[in-house]
């Protein structure tokens, strides 16, 4: 495998652009879902997408698509750290890329979120863990065959019971 030299490195910074808003029922961090898949099936969220830059026909042959992926730009991130303590488990402090902390050197976020309906530029969805407001970067479909790996470990998360509870934060 060659690897590119430095130059070949393209160093950033790089520029995005919102292509639309989550309007949703969370105000704060604190009180968020941590997971799209924790939370409540019935809090519906919309995907506000910019007209502007996004015909309504960018979502043409989503009919059908259960499920979406959203990246987003975690807006309200906090200062990162190399080391975190994740909200579920012990009070141990873990190495930051082996947690879903939203404080990150960029701080992109990850959801699948179920598909409800689209009227025009609105995507309604369930099972959104994002702040209201939270600028969306791009909508993906979740492919079941290519995104899906049931026998995937996940090291020291599973040994945490799927129903911990959440730890307050101080």
């Amino acid at each position: 495998m060659s690897t590119p030299s430095k130059a070949e490195r393209p160093g950033g910074p790089f520029s995005l652009q919102p292509i639309g808003w989550v309007s949703s029922p969370y105000h704060r961090r604190f009180g968020t879902p941590q997971q799209a898949a924790a939370v409540d099936s019935d809090a519906e969220a919309v995907l506000e997408m910019d007209a502007q830059q996004i015909p309504a026909r960018a979502f043409a042959d989503l009919v059908g698509i259960d499920r979406l992926w959203i990246v987003s730009w975690l807006h309200r991130g906090g200062t990162w750290a190399p080391m975190v303590r994740p909200p579920r488990g012990t009070r141990e402090r873990r190495g930051l890329f082996a947690t879903r902390s939203p404080d990150r050197p960029n701080p992109l976020g990850l959801s699948a979120v179920r598909l409800v309906r689209i009227e025009g530029c609105n995507l309604y969805v369930r099972g959104i863990d994002l702040i209201d407001g939270t600028p969306i970067l791009d909508v993906k479909p979740y492919i079941p065959y290519a995104d899906a790996f049931p026998d995937s470990r996940a090291g020291w998360i599973d040994q945490i019971p799927r129903n911990a509870p959440q730890i307050a934060r101080r």
